[in-house]
């Protein structure tokens, strides 16, 4: 069993930077126009020869509902009609993507996301899944990794049953903050017997995993109140939880303007409310797996970070990295092999290629040979926090100390700080560097001087 983390207030205070969090490498940032459909349509190719299995991620833009706190895509609506529009061309999308696979792909793992999946009417979740089911082999057998974001303001026991017979069998519940003056400064008012309702049905539907999403630094937050939350969030016993730092960037994200700033917490405070989360979900059982995210000992997660097979892609952690990922629907992400392209982050942009029988891929990137080890690089330290340099050599023909011989000053700094163990043959990040491992990470990150830190969110 991997050790505990360590806190250790200097390192924190010293290392707590701005930096990306790897969900790919290169990061999205680093996406440019000059990539397209060709390119699509070459990796799809590739993938239908290599007979890779497939993860798809299917986007929802819209909400009923603004969370002021929210940088994701989405669309802000009360008219439910909006939908079907968007429906007509994602089942374009689906039809144009899925002719260029394999139909023997299975698809191992399915995620809806958003926005809100569950804006979506019943008919309209039939209709969509009956479409993917129809141009993608997904299984049948319960055996696939497959989860949708829920709202609980926005689901009951009857939806829960649909999505169940519709064949999802994980769940991802936002709930953030179960404080009512924070909900009240966020705009999302949401009760706990509401989330118990919706945790309730999953386990009576027997969905396989239920993940709950918290985040700290929000307005109005202390570190008492959000410790509250934090034991009632445990006593619902989720599987897995996401505990984000909020990050303030009210000049890149508009809903974040109608926060008072005055109202946030400080970041002493924020230190705090991490340090005694950490210590609540230990002291349950929960195993920190790394960049914000806990488990139970016998999920998937924890077992597959015990084996050294875990990995990262845009959808987080996951299982199944070994996989296509096909993002579908507005400003969706796909990483088909060295290919990483994303679709239009404009609905009416998105819509309208759609509706001229184009693909509305609209930037991306091609690894070359330097992004591909770099990756593996990162991938090691940020899922296993240890990298063996002889399997690096080995997978890239390379001398590890000889290609990253610029990056030993750096590394050998981390080791007399005690982030990292620096040995011969491998790096270890210690309990006291789990915390900072993105920190880490950024030493390999070939990108990072040409970038605006600006667009990123601290660390901690």
């Amino acid at each position: 069993m991997l050790d505990a983390i360590r806190w250790d207030s200097d390192l924190i205070r010293r290392y707590d930077l701005a930096g990306p969090r790897y969900t790919s490498y290169p990061t999205a940032v680093q996406f440019h126009g000059q990539v397209g459909t060709f390119d699509l349509f070459h990796a799809l190719r590739d993938s239908r020869k290599a007979q890779r299995p497939l993860s798809l991620y299917v986007h929802v833009p819209f909400c009923a509902n603004i969370c002021y706190y929210c940088a994701c895509n989405k669309v802000i609506t009360k008219d439910r009609g909006r939908a079907q529009p968007y429906l007509q061309r994602l089942e374009q999308e689906i039809q144009l993507v899925a002719c260029h696979l394999d139909p023997a792909q299975t698809v191992e793992q399915l995620h809806f996301g958003g926005g809100t999946p569950t804006f979506l009417s019943h008919d309209e979740l039939r209709q969509l899944m009956a479409h993917l089911r129809k141009h993608f082999n997904l299984l049948n057998d319960d055996s696939g990794d497959y989860g949708i974001e829920i709202d609980p303001r926005e689901a009951d026991w009857s939806t829960m049953g649909l999505l169940r017979e519709l064949g999802f069998n994980r769940v991802s519940i936002g709930l953030q903050d179960l404080d009512p003056a924070v909900q009240r400064a966020v705009n999302r008012l949401q009760s706990l017997e509401e989330t118990r309702a919706v945790i309730d049905a999953a386990r009576t539907l027997q969905f396989r995993s239920i993940n709950i999403d918290l985040i700290y630094g929000l307005p109005k937050q202390t570190p008492d109140n959000f410790a509250r939350t934090v034991e009632e969030v445990i006593s619902l016993q989720p599987d897995r939880l996401s505990v984000f730092n909020y990050a303030h960037l009210p000049e890149r994200f508009m809903p974040q303007r109608r926060i008072n700033s005055s109202d946030l917490p400080s970041p002493a405070h924020k230190l705090e409310m991490l340090q005694r989360t950490i210590e609540q979900l230990t002291a349950a059982g929960y195993r920190y797996i790394g960049m914000d995210h806990f488990a139970l000992p016998d999920d998937e997660l924890a077992i597959a970070q015990e084996e050294h097979t875990l990995q990262r892609n845009f959808q987080g952690y996951t299982t199944h990295g070994h996989c296509d990922l096909i993002g579908l629907g507005v400003s969706a992400i796909s990483q088909i092999g060295d290919l990483y392209c994303q679709n239009s982050s404009d609905l009416n942009a998105y819509q309208n290629s759609l509706a001229s029988a184009q693909l509305a891929t609209s930037r991306g990137l091609v690894c070359n040979a330097d992004d591909r080890l770099r990756r593996a690089v990162i991938q090691q330290l940020i899922c296993n926090f240890k990298l063996e340099f002889a399997e690096i050599e080995q997978q890239f023909n390379i001398d590890f100390q000889g290609y990253f011989g610029a990056l030993w000053p750096q590394l050998q700094g981390m080791a007399e700080d005690g982030l990292i163990r620096l040995e011969r043959e491998r790096i270890e990040v210690l309990p006291a560097g789990r915390l900072l491992v993105r920190s880490v990470c950024m030493v390999f990150d070939a990108y990072l001087e040409q970038q605006n830190r600006q667009r990123f969110s601290r660390v901690i």
